[in-house]
């Protein structure tokens, strides 16, 4: 799996959010360049392919190509 710049990411990796993204079914917005934390790669069937847990927000899952590694 890769980033948005095409870097290999691995479970535990950090990584930070390239642009603003709303958040479905509330009002939140996660800005662009949020870091996050030890993310952890799932196997999205909707192509949410990265679980992690959001400051502010908590869990979520995202797709790669909305971040970038730290």
């Amino acid at each position: 799996m890769r980033d948005a710049n095409g870097n290999p990411l691995a479970d535990g990796d950090s990584v930070t959010i390239i642009k603003d993204l709303k958040v479905k079914g509330s009002s939140s917005v996660i800005k662009g360049g949020t870091k996050i934390k030890g993310i952890r790669l799932t196997d999205g069937h909707d192509g949410h392919n990265l679980s992690c847990k959001i400051p502010g927000i908590g869990a979520m899952n995202l797709k790669s190509e909305f971040v970038r590694k730290a």
